[in-house]
């Protein structure tokens, strides 16, 4: 019965190591993409400002 156990851990065992890295590398990838986009528009807010133009209202959608 032991090895029935163990083969049932080394069966699952890199299906949910892989399925944890893929959704570490994916959540990186979200949180990254999310800090970019409030970078370029805090950026784009102070180069509006610059030449005096009203800022952009953010859309509702």
């Amino acid at each position: 019965m032991d090895n029935y156990w163990l083969a049932i851990v080394w069966s699952i065992g890199p299906t949910i190591v892989v399925s944890f890295i893929f959704f570490v590398i994916l959540r990186g990838i979200v949180r990254m993409d999310r800090t970019e986009r409030k970078v370029y528009a805090r950026i784009e807010a102070e180069e509006r400002a610059k030449r005096g133009l009203p800022p952009v209202t953010p859309a509702d959608s």
